[in-house]
This record gives structure tokens, C-alpha cells and sequence, in this order.
């Protein structure tokens, strides 16, 4: 007896996701499989956002339906163009209503089987179809997303060369328009600088650089170019400028910091002390001994400097965060005085002006490192060890949008040999390598978890701290959410033990993010629901909160270039009261390393034309109840919170 089924077929909204060219579907069930049936409406059946119904009819049921194979032909004549499908609906003559979320490009004579939405472990597949369906995605993609190493002693990305060649489904709507977009040239344009970059000049007037900076001005950045030199602003930036992750709480010297009592008294409230503010948690220190030894390069023929300073703050009795004493290098001696705020003007300016150059280049390092490279590794794991059907990946895969992209990007146009990053910082490729290996050698588990960083850190009651106020908030949400969505999953400790797919997937991570650097703390399995919960909230909250909130201030805080040199062309000063109103325009870079290395930060800090904001999941991979009023808690919370934020603020 016949069977009839009702498919409708949904096209992607995005531009250019509709076809001309034939769609051709199979439906295939635990009791056999329809004929390769043409999907024909007589009309454009696949125009961008339409959905279009149509009837497959079988010689007998299928019965319980497993799998829906889509395939496109050339249409004749026509030049070949790629299809984005969003999903397949069927209804069978059972009258049961079965998804199959595709959402993803369909290029020339490309075979996709989708599989029913309902999220699967492993270990609950019924159907030796289904499994053996698994099994061969999982082999495709170990062969497709191969890791490769970018450069020794980092994580490992994945093998594609350049956007363009990335297979279908992490597509998205990446375009060549957007590949030529994310380029130098392009951004020196924008923020008209095209001449500047061509001038391998220094710098001989202030005012020259404020009308250099002035047709790319922001709010922010006006106020950066007022303030850039206030003690207030400097400690200010240290908690909300782009790297909040520099301070932390002093509770005693370290010994190579040679800032005495006697030193900083004078920057104190009376009748207290050093020794007394640090008992009282008001004392708080910048590291960067990161930057100590690293290799520099010369640029425009001059040799090029960076510090490894160490710079202590005090909070005072107004919650103000004020530096208080810099030491510019990490050895004390007398070629290396404690710079204070009592020396002349420009001894004071231009140790900051070190402690600005430094914290220009953790930055750089570790936004690349904590966000960027960290994405990717949690990505290509992903793809290689868990399958579309599993709960994980469901929940996951929103989160990878143009990772693969904008990683390729940024190795070749940024931090390659030839790239902008490279070319325009003091410490060149060899130096950003080396700082990059220090940092993920000294990276832990419980720096990249935000509640644990802040108590690490000491920071839990700096006043005005918006990073740990907004974050703290964010990661409780994302957590809730990862929560609901995980114990649907996974009922007990046991449902995670066996789950070879999770199990593969974070020891992966372990071995290609990591380098299977044990100290790091990252889990190399998981044995419990709580652990899973905890890493899926770091990896969420890595790729949304923390990569934006390290991303997106740099335009403003760095287009200023003095107060986000990313380079200095005079060695640290070795004695006070040497310099002059010109010493800071000496030592700041020329003309063309300032104008691209805020290129550079303009096109870091540009959201993306079809950003999506945190909570919105545009694409629905579960298709069931359940997760779906997760997913609608989850904005609401979200939602509410930014309200309450716009209203603060």
C-alpha cells in the first residue's frame, strides 16, 4: 500500500542561500528507502527564507524514518551555485512531525544525510544504520580537520590554509568580500589613515598626532586622549581597559621589587603604611616578567625596546586604583631606579609610558592565546569527536561560528612572519611566539574559570570593577543554562564515564590545546556531571563574554596610539632626571607602526555583520521542548540583565 510523505524544506535567510539548481531527496527508514525524488514546485523553489512543501510517495511505509539524503545537480547552463539549508520537516503517514536541522551550505554534487534532531549519546544508538552513520561522519571529519601546529610549544590548530577552502559546514555566510575586508589596507581607509601608514617618520608634535587620530575619534577614545596621562585613568584602565587580566592583590613584596616603605609614604593616606596597606588588602601589583628577555627587532631601521616592568597600586581611601611606584625592569640595580609619582613629569610619564607598551603586548599575546586560540581547540575537537546528533555538539556548535575563519586570518595577516602584529610590535614574530609560550605555559584551569580568577587574583572587593561585576554575572547565567541542558543529558556520573565521544572530545583537548601540560590543570577526562558542567561553562563563556570583553575595548582605549604603544624606540631610562618634554616623543613610534597597529585594532574590535548576541541561537539544532525552554530562560535572564545594565551604566 502507498505511503505519502508531507517534506517541507526551509532555505537559509542569509544573502545568497537560495538556489536554481535541483534538489534531489531520499528518505530512508528501518524498513527501506524512498526513490531519489526531485524536489519540484514548478516555481524557484529555493529562494532565500522560503519554506516549500512537497510530497514524497514510498510503495510501502518505512516505517521509523532515520535519515533524509539531500542531493544538488547543476542546473544546465546555469554557473553552479551553492544552496544554505535550514531544515527538513517530514511528516509521515504515521502523522508523526519529524525535524532534520541541516543549517549549512550545500556546494556542487554534495551528498548530505541528516539525521533526526533528537540529541543521542553514543551509547543509546538502537539502529545499526545509525550507528554506522556515526561512525563515518566521525572518519570524514578526523580526515578533514586535521590538527597541524602553527608554530612549537602552542596549541595546535586546524589544516586549512585559508577561508575560502574551509568545508561547507562551518561556512556560515563568510564571504570573499569579508576575506578582502579583514586586511590592513582596508582598515587604514576606514579610519583614514592610508598616508600615515606610508610615512616612516617620527613623530614631532603632539598636535600632530591628535589630528592624525582626530577622524576616527569615538567617545571613548576622546576621553582616552584627555586622560591618557592621569594617574586615576591609568589605574582605571588596568580594571576595565581591554586586558583586565593583568592585576592582582599584594599581599607582599616580591623580592626583586626594590620599593621601600620609606619610597611610596608619601602616595599613602597619613598615619598608615606600606606594610599596613598590604595587610588591609589595599595594595595591588602588575607583573610583567613575561616580557623579560624576549628578543626585539628594528623597524624603519631603528632598533626597537620593550621593559618588563613591575608597577604597584594603591586603592585609596576614595576607592581609587593610583600607581604608586614602577620599576621598569625585573633585576634590581642602580640602572634601574623606582620611577615615583614624585619624580619630575616626564620621569613619571615615561615609566608608564613602559608599563602602556607592556600591557599593549600581554594583551596582544593573551587575547590571542585565551580566546583565539583556545576557540579553535575546543572547535576542531569538537568537529573530529563529536557527531551532529550528540547533545554536546547541539549545544556547542553555535558557539563556533567563523572561529575557523578569523583564526586563519589572524595567523596570516597578523601574527605570520609578514603580518601587521608582527611587523609593528618591539618584540616582532620571535618575541610574540615566545610570550605567547609563556603564557600558555603559566595558564591554568582556574584562570580561564572567572568566579576562581578573581579570588586568585584577590580582586572579589575592588570597587568599580566592571569586568568581575558583568562577568560574574554572565558566567552564573551561562552556567544555569549549561546546567539544565547537561542533567537532561547526562542523569548521573556514570552516563558521562560512558560516553567515549565526550571523553575523546576533551582529551583532545588535553593533548593538541594543551600540550598535555598537566600543570595546566585542564581535565584529560571527565569523570563526573559537575566537571562537565564547569568546563562547558569556561569553554561558552571563553568564546562569548571573555573573547568580547578583551576584544572589544581596544579601538577605543588603543586608536590613541601613546596610550597602547605597541612598540618604543628608546631603551628603558636608567636614571631619573634625564628627560625632557621631547623624551616621550622619541621614544613612541613612528608615524607609519602607530597608524597600523591601530588598524589593527580596528579591525579586532569590529563585531561582525551578522554578530549574534550571547543566548541567541538563531539556528534550533535540538528541536525539542525541553531544550528549547532552556534556550528561552536562558535569553530572558540574559535580556533582563542588559536592561538592568543599560540602566546603570
Amino acid at each position: 500500500m502507498k505511503a505519502v510523505y508531507d517534506v517541507e524544506v526551509t532555505t537559509g535567510s542569509m544573502a545568497h542561500a537560495g538556489t536554481l539548481d535541483n534538489i534531489f531527496i531520499t528518505l530512508i527508514g528501518t524498513q527501506g528507502m524512498s526513490e531519489r525524488t526531485k524536489l519540484d514546485s514548478f516555481g524557484r523553489d529555493f529562494k532565500t527564507g522560503m519554506k516549500v512543501k512537497y510530497k514524497v510517495t514510498t510503495r510501502f511505509t518505512l516505517d521509523k524514518l532515520l535519515l533524509v539524503r539531500l542531493e544538488k545537480d547543476n542546473f544546465i547552463f546555469l554557473p553552479e551555485n551553492d544552496w544554505f539549508c535550514s531544515l527538513v520537516t517530514v511528516r509521515t503517514p504515521e502523522k508523526d512531525v519529524v525535524h532534520f536541522p541541516c543549517y549549512r551550505w550545500m556546494g556542487e554534487g554534495e551528498v548530505i544525510e541528516l539525521r533526526e534532531a533528537k540529541a543521542t549519546k553514543i551509547y543509546e544508538e538502537n539502529y545499526s544504520q545509525l550507528k554506522e552513520h556515526r561512525q563515518n561522519e566521525l572518519k570524514l571529519n578526523k580526515q578533514m580537520y586535521q590538527w597541524t601546529e602553527f608554530k612549537p610549544g602552542l596549541p595546535q590548530h586546524a589544516c586549512f590554509q585559508e577561508p575560502l577552502s574551509l568545508p561547507s559546514v562551518v561556512r556560515f555566510s563568510f564571504t570573499k568580500v569579508i576575506d578582502l575586508a579583514f586586511s590592513c589596507s582596508s582598515a587604514l581607509s576606514e579610519i583614514k589613515m592610508k598616508k600615515l601608514a606610508k610615512k616612516p617618520d617620527p613623530w614631532v608634535h603632539m598636535e600632530d598626532m591628535k589630528s592624525a587620530f582626530w577622524p576616527s575619534r569615538t567617545a571613548v577614545s576622546e576621553y582616552v586622549q584627555l586622560h591618557w596621562m592621569d594617574d586615576e585613568f591609568f589605574g582605571y584602565q588596568l580594571l576595565n581597559g581591554p586586558n583586565p587580566m593583568m592585576l592582582r592583590r599584594c599581599t607582599e613584596l616580591p623580592l626583586n621589587f626594590a620599593v621601600t616603605d620609606g619610597m611610596v609614604q608619601p602616595f599613602l593616606e597619613s598615619g598608615t603604611s606600606l606594610t599596613l596597606e598590604m595587610k588591609q588588602g589595599n595594595i595591588f601589583l602588575c607583573d610583567y616578567k613575561r616580557l623579560a628577555d624576549l628578543p626585539t627587532q628594528v623597524i624603519n631601521g631603528k632598533q626597537q625596546y620593550v621593559a618588563a616592568p613591575l608597577c604597584l597600586l594603591y586603592k585609596n581611601q576614595g576607592g581609587k586604583l593610583l600607581p604608586i611606584a614602577i620599576q621598569l625592569q625585573q633585576q634590581p640595580s642602580e640602572d634601574n631606579p623606582v620611577f615615583l609619582p614624585s619624580d619630575s613629569e616626564y620621569d613619571w610619564q615615561l615609566a608608564k609610558l613602559y608599563v602602556r607598551n607592556a600591557e599593549c603586548l600581554e594583551h596582544q599575546a593573551s587575547f590571542y592565546l585565551r580566546t583565539h586560540l583556545l576557540a579553535e581547540t575546543f572547535t576542531v575537537s569538537l568537529m573530529r569527536n563529536l557527531p551532529a546528533a550528540h547533545p554536546i555538539h547541539k549545544l556547542l556548535v553555535p558557539h563556533t561560528r567563523y572561529t575557523l575563519q578569523i583564526n586563519i586570518l589572524i595567523r596570516d595577516r597578523l601574527l605570520g612572519p609578514e603580518g601587521a602584529v608582527t611587523q609593528n610590535t618591539s618584540i616582532g614574530d620571535e618575541g610574540m611566539t615566545s610570550l605567547m609560550k609563556k603564557a600558555l605555559s603559566e595558564l591554568t584551569y582556574s584562570s580561564l574559570c572567572l568566579p576562581e580568577d578573581i579570588s586568585d587574583r584577590g580582586l572579589e572587593s575592588v570597587p568599580d570593577f566592571f569586568y568581575r561585576d558583568d562577568g560574574l554575572q554572565h558566567w552564573s547565567f551561562i552556567n544555569d543554562f549549561v546546567r539544565n541542558i547537561v542533567k537532561l543529558y547526562y542523569q548521573s556520573d556514570d552516563d558521562v564515564q560512558q560516553d567515549t565521544e565526550l571523553q575523546d572530545w576533551i582529551k583532545e583537548i588535553f593533548i593538541y590545546g594543551f600540550l598535555e601540560l598537566s600543570s595546566t590543570g585542564i581535565p584529560q577526562c571527565f569523570s563526573t556531571v559537575e566537571e562537565v558542567i564547569k568546563f562547558l561553562t569556561m569553554v561558552i563563556f571563553t568564546v562569548s563574554a571573555q573573547h568580547s570583553a578583551l576584544r572589544a575595548g581596544q579601538f577605543d582605549y588603543g586608536s590613541w596610539f601613546p596610550n597602547a604603544p605597541g612598540s618604543l624606540k628608546r631603551p628603558p631610562p636608567t636614571s631619573k632626571g634625564s628627560s625632557d618634554k621631547n623624551t616621550l616623543l622619541d621614544t613612541l613610534p613612528d608615524m607609519n607602526t602607530s597608524a597600523y597597529l591601530v588598524s589593527v585594532f580596528w579591525l579586532l574590535s569590529k563585531p561582525s555583520s551578522d554578530f549574534v548576541p550571547l543566548g541567541q541561537y538563531p539556528e534550533d539544532y535540538f528541536c525539542q521542548m525541553a531544550p528549547q525552554n532552556m534556550i528561552k530562560d536562558h535569553q530572558a535572564e540574559l535580556s533582563f540583565f542588559s536592561t538592568v545594565c543599560k540602566f546603570h551604566h
